[in-house]
């Protein structure tokens, strides 16, 4: 790289990474804020707050590099214009198509960032924060189950237990379920174990009866039950769920075969097109810096500033976007469509390449001008 090519890459990381630092900020305070009432709402501590912000914060930066990468490349652009550097570097023989290369080596640079978060950050953070909320909601399930107190975990669910041994077991238990309409189901039993299951924690009754009450036949059914299992996980936390393929590593998806997908509950569309995006959306940053610089060759002598020229520019981004969303939908219908997530790569480059041949074409005089 020359100079002029070393000069425009440091403005635009300089740029691109104070609207990085600025964008995550106020992206990650809304998201913090919302997790705050909630951790806190259920009496988990401070720290246990920080521990999941932190596990967002991968998904908060893939959302906010392109962006970031888009607006830096814009306010570049219109910074040389503004101060006829972009001037100086036409007359000395730069053409339209090369100043785009420190551009280019800028947008692959956080193509570079965006494949290390796609590929290993966001899969494992994905992971760990599925875990940690489990267990969040196993533990709160646990300390909702407060002897001698009345409790009402969920709508139309009341628990109460006189007594919890050392031993973890639970003495007299009471349990009413009114939550089907026209139903009400009423659990009492002499003894009771919480115990880890498959779907979260289970509550396993001992020795008890439980009252069926049918609103329709006013009638009342009674069945004596020696242990009875009763699903306790998900009254207030999140229930059993199959493997999640954005938690995934890429190596894992990329060596399960069919058999390994079934068990998983994963289609091999789903597998494929996962894969197929973790390379992809990098790329799509290099097209969006691309896209924003571009832009501003459409009209940098206009005394109206590019505010128009940076609107053509959101507007092709957003249909960009909305071209891969559709293409995504089939291709996460047929695995053979798997390519189907360069669509907007594509696209994009076609816009650049529209935009180029748009700003190169010799501007005619306006009719009435001094000659």
């Amino acid at each position: 790289m020359n100079r002029i090519d070393r000069y425009l890459l440091v403005q635009l990381l300089s740029v691109f990474a104070f609207f990085t630092l600025v964008l995550v900020s106020v992206y990650w305070v809304n998201r913090a804020a919302r997790l705050f009432d909630a951790l806190i709402g259920d009496g988990q501590s401070f720290w246990v707050f920080i521990e999941l912000s932190v596990l967002t914060l991968p998904n908060v930066i893939r959302v906010v590099l392109p962006l970031s990468a888009f607006a830096a490349a814009v306010y570049v652009a219109i910074r040389l214009t503004r101060d006829n550097e972009m001037v100086v570097l036409q007359g000395m023989g730069l053409s339209y198509l090369r100043m785009l290369r420190p551009v280019a080596v800028f947008g692959m640079i956080v193509a570079v960032m965006l494949g290390v978060l796609m590929h290993v950050l966001m899969p494992l953070s994905r992971a760990q924060l599925a875990d940690r909320q489990v267990q969040i909601a196993e533990n709160i399930t646990a300390r909702l189950l407060r002897a001698g107190e009345f409790l009402d975990p969920a709508d139309g669910i009341v628990v109460f237990l006189r007594e919890v041994t050392p031993e973890g077991r639970l003495l007299d238990v009471f349990l009413s379920d009114s939550r089907s309409p026209g139903r009400r189901v009423e659990y009492s039993a002499s003894s009771a174990l919480l115990v880890p299951g498959p779907h979260g924690p289970v509550l396993v009754m001992l020795d008890g009866v439980a009252l069926i009450h049918s609103a329709a036949t006013n009638r009342l059914t009674t069945i004596a039950f020696d242990d009875l299992s009763y699903d306790v996980g998900s009254l207030i936390g999140p229930a059993g769920r199959g493997a999640d393929v954005r938690e995934l590593p890429t190596a894992v998806l990329r060596a399960a075969d069919p058999d390994t997908l079934a068990e998983m509950g994963l289609t091999l569309a789903e597998v494929r097109f996962e894969v197929m995006s973790r390379s992809a959306q990098p790329m799509l940053a290099v097209v969006t810096a691309l896209i924003g610089f571009a832009a501003v060759f459409l009209g940098q002598f206009s005394r109206l500033g590019a505010w128009r020229q940076v609107l053509v520019a959101i507007v092709a981004l957003a249909l960009i976007q909305l071209v891969g969303n559709a293409a995504s939908g089939f291709a996460l219908r047929d695995a053979d469509r798997a390519g189907l997530a360069f669509v907007p790569v594509g696209l994009g480059s076609l816009v650049v390449l529209g935009m180029l041949l748009t700003a190169s074409r010799p501007r005619r005089p306006r009719e009435g001008g001094v000659a």
